[in-house]
């Protein structure tokens, strides 16, 4: 049974996503208002309505809703659109990529460094179950470097200076000075966009799956509350190169509350 954080389960915007392949109801979050509003105003429109989930990686994510997969013929490569519809990112540690994590996707760095969000089309996570060591090592290869480079600018620098103070047995000089680099490197360390996972988030990624790579890269804005056999059942479908399913998953949104 899916468990949803304590800030999602109080919330009361909830949406029916539609489609030939069966129907999702999602929760979406109040902390992440530009998100929720923007994308409310768009079902109101009906913007999505009429689009395709177009995208589907395996054991990873559904993509949908660009204005490009409309009347797409089959076979068309699909893409962002000519509506993008950019808002600023909200991503909060409160919220992850756990299986059927409601997000918004956005074009990559070297054209968005300020990772704006395209709320013109939206994706769910699939993902996949990982042991606690992988989750371990994407752990070590974010904060690792980080430390090797906190070590070589406020450590390294005062290596002699530390070693002269011991050996001239200056105890409350070398003491006073070892706090004072370690009080920097862990106020350095917590603002640095170290990575730990929460117990929580641990919980959902051994039990359930998700895609934790994508933490606090992309905005995750709802939550899938019922229908996950259905995000299974469109992620399994048989795909083309550019992972545009050979049956087309149409889509209808509807505001439930």
């Amino acid at each position: 049974m899916l468990t949803l954080s304590l800030a999602a389960s109080a919330q009361t915007h909830h949406v029916l996503i539609k489609t030939n392949m069966g129907d999702m109801k999602a929760v979406l979050f109040d902390d992440t208002p530009k998100h929720r509003d923007e994308f409310l105003r768009l079902v109101k429109e009906k913007h999505y309505d009429g689009t395709l989930f177009y995208r589907c990686v395996k054991n990873f994510v559904i993509q949908g809703g660009s204005s490009d997969s409309r009347n797409a013929k089959p076979g068309q490569h699909i893409g962002y659109g000519e509506e993008a519809i950019e808002i600023d990112s909200e991503f909060t540690k409160r919220h992850f990529h756990q299986f059927g994590a409601l997000c918004a996707p956005r074009q990559p760095d070297k054209i968005n460094v300020l990772k704006y969000s395209d709320i013109s089309q939206f994706y769910i996570v699939r993902g996949q179950v990982y042991a606690d060591s992988i989750l371990d090592k994407m752990e070590m290869a974010v904060n690792i470097p980080i430390k090797n480079k906190l070590k070589k600018t406020y450590q390294l620098p005062h290596k002699e200076e530390l070693q002269r103070l011991k050996a001239e047995g200056k105890a409350k000089e070398y003491n006073k000075l070892v706090k004072e680099i370690k009080e920097r490197m862990e106020y350095e360390y917590r603002i640095s966009g170290y990575k730990e996972f929460t117990e929580e988030q641990r919980e959902a990624y051994t039990q359930r799956g998700g895609t934790p790579e994508l933490d606090e890269e992309y905005t995750v804005f709802g939550q899938v509350v019922e229908g996950l056999d259905v995000v299974r059942k469109i992620n399994n479908l048989k795909v083309d190169k550019n992972d545009r399913p050979l049956t087309d998953v149409r889509i209808t949104i509807e505001i439930i509350d």
